[in-house]
């Protein structure tokens, strides 16, 4: 497959290997995604740290890939570069360089996703309803006590500390550690980092999770890691101390950083598209297709490092994928794809033909989908309904286009969304536009 040039206006940003560099701050994610698009469904990128991956850009290369036994998650059996030492003081690590279910393959992902499946299943789900309408009216009733007219973050007050809560409380973490958690875990998902901001991270994630297991051996709960503590010491064969720590860190920071982008994300694109929300408020399309378009849309993650061929891979019309080569799985570029969403794929519509959950892979596919989509959607579920009930004339506090995204080009959202709850505040008398004052009375 030949590289086909982008636009002069937007050109791809210069790299010493001849591949298309990665903005590791993910600035422009989906204008970057549609270059890559524009270049072909698989296109070799550098990430930071000079890491080289085929990124994956359209939604039906990308589904077949993720169930396709020729790749592998695992970089210890089948990434050479890992295998030579390469990139473990990089922001790489916390991704790849883990002993839990998202990095294993075939028979160990099996034997790792199995214990943390109970954590997920739809009677556990649907058990922790109660305490996503509980915690939600909470947080909403504390958002009522903003002053009239003062703006405020509603990711820090509401879409972040939500599914915050909901994770700890399902893994037992204690009041007190949560924030610092949470700091890390957001932490851990910018790929802006230096090699010594890196290592730190690790070890500071580390040390976290290992109090946690600590105290949950000492005061055993009626929570998840207290079963997976109890798994690991009643038959060691079945999860090591280091696998314990991974999984947690994994269940604990996607259950957490994924539902924050997608509760944040959908307010953004409602409050961006006032004929959509007013379409939910009259009750002319459910709260469901707006959740799906937003994944759709605007995917919680933008793109997951990585992914290994186990063998060769030819792909359609070329190019090969050999042997030991990195994968880019592109949640954002196949989201957007017109070959699966039509002309208008770049456009939020949640009246789109043909929405719902088999039209996007935001939460992946195969033997890698997300087990906590269920409990992501659910939150989302009561969360945004519940807010435009309170808050029906909520607006953002500044343009869109100030708005700065979260740093690294994995995870998508906003790093904060400031809105006014109750509709712009009022004109202070005597301050007119231009065009007031041109027509005032002298």
């Amino acid at each position: 497959m030949g590289h086909q040039p982008t636009p002069a206006h937007q050109p791809p940003p210069a790299c010493p290997r001849g591949t298309f560099a990665l903005d590791p701050a993910g600035r422009d994610l989906h204008g970057e995604a549609a270059r890559l698009r524009a270049l072909g469904p698989a296109v070799l990128v550098e990430l930071p740290a000079g890491i080289q991956a085929w990124s994956i850009n359209t939604h039906a290369l990308l589904k077949t890939l993720l169930t396709d036994p020729r790749v592998s998650k695992d970089p210890r059996r089948h990434w050479p570069a890992w295998q030579r030492g390469e990139h473990h003081d990089t922001w790489i690590r916390t991704w790849v360089g883990v002993h839990n279910m998202d990095t294993a393959y075939g028979p160990e992902h099996r034997r790792l996703r199995k214990l943390v499946a109970p954590a997920f299943t739809g009677r556990r789900t649907q058990a922790m309803l109660p305490r996503i309408r509980n915690a939600t009216a909470r947080l909403l009733d504390t958002l009522e006590n903003t002053t009239p007219g003062e703006s405020v973050d509603l990711r820090a007050a509401y879409a972040h500390p939500l599914p915050m809560q909901v994770i700890c409380d399902l893994f037992g973490v204690p009041e007190n550690s949560r924030p610092h958690l949470a700091h890390l875990m957001a932490r851990a998902m910018d790929t802006t980092l230096t090699p010594q901001e890196a290592e730190r991270t690790v070890h500071d994630v580390q040390s976290a999770l290992a109090a946690l297991v600590a105290d949950k051996r000492e005061h055993p709960g009626d929570d998840l890691t207290s079963a997976l503590v109890a798994a690991r010491d009643d038959d060691g064969s079945t999860l090591s101390e280091q696998e314990l720590l991974d999984t947690l860190l994994l269940v604990i920071g996607a259950g957490n950083e994924t539902t924050v982008n997608l509760i944040g994300n959908a307010v953004h694109a409602l409050l961006t598209h006032p004929d959509q929300l007013r379409l939910l408020l009259d009750n002319a399309v459910p709260w469901h297709d707006a959740i799906e378009e937003t994944l759709r849309w605007a995917p919680s993650v933008a793109n997951v490092p990585l992914r290994y061929a186990v063998d060769d891979i030819p792909l359609p019309g070329g190019p090969t994928i050999r042997r030991g080569e990195a994968i880019l799985t592109a949640y954002a570029a196949a989201g957007r794809d017109p070959g699966k969403h039509g002309p208008t794929a770049d456009r939020f519509d949640i009246r789109r033909p043909g929405r719902g959950e088999a039209e996007h892979l935001a939460f992946g596919h195969g033997v890698h989908f997300c087990p906590g989509a269920p409990l992501a959607r659910m939150e989302a579920a009561v969360a945004l309904p519940a807010l435009f009930e309170r808050f029906p004339a909520l607006c953002l506090a500044v343009p869109a286009d100030r708005l700065t995204p979260t740093e690294g080009f994995i995870a998508f959202g906003y790093h904060a969304l400031p809105v006014h709850l109750t509709g712009p505040p009022p004109v202070p008398a005597g301050i007119l536009d231009s065009n007031s004052r041109a027509l005032a009375p002298s």
